[in-house]
């Protein structure tokens, strides 16, 4: 409906949802508001900032009567933080607005009526989970360092010296760094002019293993005293890696494809399970390792192998669901567009003394469509971890004609999940599970995998 509202009205509205971008949702005189830092159940006062035919924008002036999920969150600055969109929603209802996320997208893209949702598997503790976090490093205002997270939907740094979903050791590292940054006079990148020498701080921790890696993204290829920097990083406990990553880009991609070692090994070890795994600064690995346990737990489960299977695993990265399968499979083939994580699941799968994996590098729709129509290779699983994109056309066509008989899907993108299965599902296969794994507590974001069963030919849909 046209409404009658302008920007700078003011109106209170009741919050009745909460969309996927974790705004909240409300209506006034049937015209439909997006208002940020809002939950489901609060009274608000707001303020329209921007209107459409169908629905507009609004921002929250202040609470007339606040929501019983509503809570106070842990960090001061999460509301200008873009990490965490939900922190102040009650964590049940954050579980509860991800299971309906995932529903919603099968019933509104998928067109699926019966949906074999099976409880979400939500964290006892969903604080300090994080194992990798990459710290933007610029200037405030007023020409003072800021070393913290972007705001939503924007570059702007804001300045942490505390995160509540990161490992709490970031917390003495960056203690360490800023001084040091200061002293030896080491200029922030500029984004705009593409000046300035360190760009990011990214550090990882193997939760499993307690290592640390300090990486420093730099507009270079070196750093001042960097004696003096591994002498005080080494001082924290389990310091394991201490490089640079060269990246002189003009991009918004983190990281480069150098690494220089300063100090120690070039990696960090970590385990899920009883698969241990290398980790450089460039792998793919879950940030959430209790999570990531449960999340191929599940897919272990889905898949259903009894040691006979041969299994393909698209998008393997540096092999961690592929090595998980591989250890009740007969044989399991990895494929990866990324080298330099194809040579990480080699070696992981050498550490791990698993003889019965084998990687190919390339694009998975390029590479199993080709071995397909030339080799006539076989699956009786395929698993598939796509990125949010989901998968291409033409490997969806490859993988119908292959006829497996499972296929597990696991998602970080209800939306593009839901294409695929409609895809799936509208040939030769069944929705059979679908289960939500809260791997980003407080953030919009959310994990799911995916059952789905071959139709006998009595069987169609």
């Amino acid at each position: 409906m046209q409404t009658r509202l302008k920007k700078n009205d003011q109106v209170e509205i009741l919050i009745e949802d909460i969309g996927s971008e974790g705004e909240g949702i409300g209506r006034h005189e049937g015209y439909t508001l997006f208002v940020k830092d809002t939950v489901m159940g609060d009274r608000a006062l707001v303020q329209v900032m921007k209107t459409g035919k169908t629905y507009g924008y609004a921002r929250l002036i202040k609470l007339t009567e606040a929501s019983v999920f509503r809570v106070e969150p842990r960090c001061g600055v999460a509301a200008k933080c873009g990490g965490c969109q939900l922190m102040h929603v009650d964590y049940q209802k954050q579980l509860e607005y991800k299971e309906n996320k995932v529903r919603n997208c099968l019933s509104r893209i998928g067109g699926f009526t019966q949906i074999p949702m099976e409880p979400i598997s939500g964290m006892e503790e969903p604080y300090y989970y994080r194992n990798k976090s990459q710290y933007p490093v610029g200037r405030n205002k007023d020409g003072s360092l800021a070393i913290g997270f972007y705001a939503g939907r924007t570059h702007s740094i804001i300045d942490t010296r505390h995160c509540h979903i990161g490992a709490r050791v970031n917390e003495e590292i960056l203690a360490y760094l800023r001084p040091f940054i200061q002293d030896n006079q080491i200029e922030p990148y500029d984004e705009a002019e593409h000046r300035g020498l360190l760009r990011h701080i990214l550090i990882r921790v193997g939760y499993s293993s307690g290592e640390v890696m300090v990486c420093l993204v730099v507009n270079g290829t070196d750093i001042p005293n960097k004696e003096e920097l591994v002498r005080g990083l080494r001082k924290i406990p389990g310091m394991k890696s201490i490089c640079l990553n060269v990246n002189k880009e003009k991009t918004n991609v983190i990281l480069g494809s150098r690494i220089i070692p300063l100090w120690g090994e070039p990696y960090i070890t970590d385990s899920i399970g009883d698969v241990k795994y290398q980790i450089s600064p460039l792998s793919f690995y879950q940030v959430n390792p209790v999570q990531t346990k449960k999340l191929y737990d599940i897919a272990l489960e889905y898949a259903d192998l009894s040691g006979d299977e041969i299994v393909w695993d698209l998008y393997c990265g540096i092999g961690t669901i592929s090595l998980f399968l591989a250890q009740r499979a007969k044989q399991v083939y990895g494929v990866e567009i990324i080298p330099q994580a194809i040579l990480d699941a080699k070696k992981n799968a050498q550490i791990n003394g698993i003889q019965n994996a084998e990687f190919f590098v390339g694009a998975a729709e390029e590479v199993l469509p080709k071995k397909y129509a030339g080799e006539k290779i076989k699956a009786d699983v395929i698993v598939v971890d796509p990125p949010r994109k989901g998968c291409d056309q033409s490997l969806l066509e490859t993988i119908l004609a292959m006829a497996p008989e499972r296929v597990v899907y696991v998602s970080c993108d209800p939306a593009t999940l839901a294409r695929d299965l409609k895809v799936l599902c509208g040939r030769d296969y069944r929705l059979e599970r679908v289960r939500v794994v809260d791997q980003f507590c407080h953030s919009i974001h959310v994990e799911t995998v995916v059952l789905l069963s071959r139709q006998k030919p009595n069987n169609r849909i």
